[in-house]
């Protein structure tokens, strides 16, 4: 949509009247906004959103009868519109719900904030405002399966005998519509996969715990989140902490600090990949998909220069396409592949030059 013209309609789904009074508060005093509905149930949603037809739709996620998951699949199945969740951090039930809401469509998560007495409410409100119109002029599709039949063999070219020498590192990063990308990527790894998993998505903090053990359960590696010292071990992914970077060091060990943000952003995925453009370029393999901005590019830019296999999503698969775009235009990715021959590719670097 354009933003220069009329204000962001946004339909509401939350059945507490309380919420939904404090989050019609929120969004309704930020002029970028228009209220177009505000309903209690995703029954409702379904049945108002051809009449209304929001720009932009604030999504609970713990709701009586159809839940917001299934809410979510439902509306990019037949009226896709953008989707921001509003989930409570705090519950198991409703962290794994949002993350499913994420690889069902939904663009990104935000904290639910408590009333305008706790010391978090204002910059929660801000996040749910900034996050809402940003996620507006996101375009969306109809959901497909983004895996298509094929053999996938005959789509991988062998790689060039060049710098890059064996794979000792992967490092993956993403944005906006990162979750279900880095699902389809690591679900395609096996147990056995014979390097340590650097990774970093852009989310909230209060997420990235219930993201890293969401992630657990859908890939035969271990997923965990990264702590500083550990020596990043084989077969295990390690998670990019909220609101912090992770670095390596050549001797394998990781680093967590609390160094300033990277063009806004803290995870950086520039941090990440300009750490291992030090520490082993020839000996890393990373890959830059879906998300919003340019982090990243430049990072992989680096790595590329120095030796390493760089891959960024194709445009036709990413759900956002300014991350992998931006390395594209600086020439830093040696493969351009749709999201599903990433993983592909990745186990056959891995097993390149260690016959």
């Amino acid at each position: 949509m354009n933003h220069g013209s009329a204000p962001v309609r946004v339909m509401i789904v939350e059945d507490s009247l309380v919420v939904r009074e404090l989050l019609s508060h929120i969004i309704g005093r930020d002029p970028r906004f228009v209220i177009a509905a505000a309903v209690a149930s995703a029954e409702e949603a379904l049945a108002e959103i051809p009449r209304v037809r929001p720009d932009v739709i604030s999504m609970d996620i713990r709701l009586p009868g159809m839940d917001g998951l299934e809410a979510t699949a439902q509306i990019m199945a037949d009226h896709p519109t953008p989707i921001v969740v509003i989930a409570d951090a705090v519950e198991d039930a409703s962290l794994r719900i949002s993350m499913n809401a994420l690889k069902a469509g939904a663009l990104t998560v935000v904290e639910k904030p408590a009333g305008p007495s706790n010391a978090s409410y204002e910059r929660l409100a801000d996040t749910i405002c900034t996050q809402l119109y940003i996620m507006s002029s996101v375009p969306v599709i109809r959901r497909r399966s983004i895996g298509t039949p094929r053999d996938v063999r005959s789509a991988l070219r062998p790689t060039s005998p060049g710098a890059f020498e064996r794979l000792d590192f992967l490092a993956l990063a993403a944005s906006t519509g990162g979750p279900p990308a880095l699902a389809k990527v690591l679900g395609a790894l096996p147990a056995s996969f014979p390097a340590p998993v650097l990774l970093v998505q852009h989310m909230g903090t209060a997420f990235m715990e219930g993201f890293a053990r969401w992630l657990d359960g859908l890939t035969a590696l271990r997923v965990v989140l990264a702590e500083d010292g550990v020596m990043a071990q084989a077969g295990c992914v390690y998670v990019a902490p909220g609101d912090r970077h992770l670095a390596i060091r050549s001797s394998g060990v990781l680093r967590i600090t609390q160094d300033p943000p990277v063009s806004g952003q803290r995870p950086s995925a520039n941090i990440l990949f300009g750490a291992l453009a030090e520490a082993a370029p020839t000996r890393t393999v990373a890959a830059l998909l879906t998300g919003m901005g340019e982090d990243g590019a430049q990072g992989l830019s680096r790595l590329s220069q120095g030796g390493a296999h760089t891959i960024a999503e194709h445009a036709s698969t990413a759900v956002v396409n300014g991350m992998p775009a931006a390395a594209v235009r600086l020439r830093a990715a040696r493969d351009i592949l749709p999201l599903d021959l990433i993983g592909p590719r990745i186990i056959q670097l891995a097993g390149w030059g260690r016959s």
